[in-house]
């Protein structure tokens, strides 16, 4: 991995942290109570994609109940799936499944042709009625991009194929999700990165050696073109306050109490519906080239009235950005913002670094679970980790809630050159 400068990572960090406007969105299409089956091959099965939507859902939405389950099994295709819906969706009682093939399909391109494609659609298409029999909804989604150049494979084999899948789906009545036009848009901002890099060593990618597998940055940028095709909201919350007159003028989102003028600056508390998704340290990063900060996670606050300075954002005694009065009466998104590149940011921050940790260790069961299932068929192990996996889970998924569930935080805008409160009191 090339280290990046600690000045360059804190001034990228910062520049996330910019009011962005957020795109409109539809009605998110997962429900309360809702299980949700991701099916796919070895890049579903990665459960990286997966467990960002899981992340994101479970911080958005704290008070619904959802489920998720992972059914990717490498080297699959949309045909292989047809076999194991009994043992790998159904066992799973969902409500929502996903349905993401097509690579391996045509043999990573060595079978792009009209035999295969009919197996593929057909295939689909016995899955949409299968599940529909079952009270299932289904999304057709299109297999992620190559490594290929992402203006050539806009009318390559493999979208076009998954473009006829979508016309089948819809006439059947199943919902559809198109991964690969997003994630290339993606891709043609790394190009331009790219160019202005000599060394291709240093060059950004979404993709493995092979060029289909997918990096870090490639799930991110999956997981950002499922969000899309869901109809996720765009804005988590963003509250106005006016620092002279101690007055919230508005809120979405959240609620405003407790509003003090503080020497050059102010305190009130926030409680928030939802929380902004984040991921770990330097995560944000990754927002450069997949906008999900300008999409999907927009969490802002607006103060006007405060005197002309450079201020300091405490939540819950925590620094999360730095502002002056002027762009903090513009508003400023503090959703994945930190003044310490080696700390996590906001109280909401730290929240989301525990549900990933949790979210992880669920899998980590859910797959073990899995395994047994596809290679122990009939053996006493299957029945006993089935039964103690799902006490378990069931515990984690308790933990998982509480890790994402809002709480009242506690804001101080500082001015810079004040000392901290702290500091106040032993001087006193």
């Amino acid at each position: 991995m090339n280290r990046i400068p600690l000045r360059v990572v804190s001034a990228v960090i910062a520049t996330v942290g910019v009011l962005v406007a957020n795109v409109a969105a539809g009605e998110f299409a997962l429900r309360d109570g809702d299980r949700v089956v991701f099916l796919g091959d070895s890049i579903t099965a990665a459960r990286t994609y997966t467990k960002i939507i899981e992340n994101y859902t479970l911080l958005r939405f704290p008070r619904q109940r959802f489920r998720f389950f992972n059914a990717g099994l490498g080297g699959d295709t949309a045909t292989g799936a047809l076999k194991r819906l009994e043992r790998d969706v159904f066992s799973c009682n969902p409500t929502v499944l996903t349905v993401c093939f097509g690579l391996n399909d045509i043999g990573w391109g060595l079978h792009a042709d009209d035999e295969h494609k009919v197996r593929y659609i057909d295939s689909l298409e016995r899955i949409i009625r299968i599940c529909q029999e079952r009270k299932v909804r289904v999304f057709v989604c299109s297999g992620p991009v190559t490594a290929e150049d992402p203006d050539n494979s806009e009318t390559g084999f493999l979208q076009t194929m998954c473009d006829e899948a979508f016309m089948m789906a819809h006439r059947n009545g199943a919902a559809t999700i198109d991964v690969q036009r997003p994630m290339r848009d993606v891709q043609r901002r790394i190009v331009a990165v790219n160019k202005t890099i000599s060394d291709k060593s240093k060059h950004v990618k979404l993709h493995l050696a092979d060029g289909v597998h997918l990096n870090d940055l490639g799930h991110l940028a999956m997981a950002f073109a499922f969000l899309k095709g869901l109809d996720a909201p765009g804005e988590v919350s963003h509250a106005v306050i006016d620092a002279q007159s101690a007055v919230a003028t508005m809120s979405t989102g959240c609620r405003i109490s407790d509003i003090r003028v503080v020497d050059d600056g102010c305190s009130f508390k926030r409680l928030d519906d939802g929380l902004p998704f984040n991921s770990g340290l330097f995560y944000a990063l990754n927002f450069l080239y997949v906008p999900m900060h300008r999409e999907f996670n927009g969490y802002t606050i607006c103060v006007s009235g405060l005197p002309t300075g450079t201020y300091t954002i405490v939540a819950d005694g925590r620094s999360s950005k730095q502002a002056t009065a002027r762009q903090l009466a513009a508003g400023v998104d503090i959703a994945s913002t930190t003044t310490d590149a080696w700390q996590p940011g906001g109280p909401w921050d730290v929240q989301a670094t525990i549900l990933k940790s949790l979210t992880d260790a669920r899998h980590e069961l859910d797959s073990a679970r899995f395994l047994s299932r596809l290679y122990l068929p009939g053996h006493a192990l299957v029945d006993e980790l089935d039964r103690d996996v799902a006490s378990a889970e069931d515990q984690i998924v308790e933990l998982q809630r509480m890790a994402a569930r809002p709480r009242t935080y506690q804001f101080e805008i500082r001015r810079k050159d004040d000392p901290p409160a702290d500091a106040l009191k032993a001087t006193r």
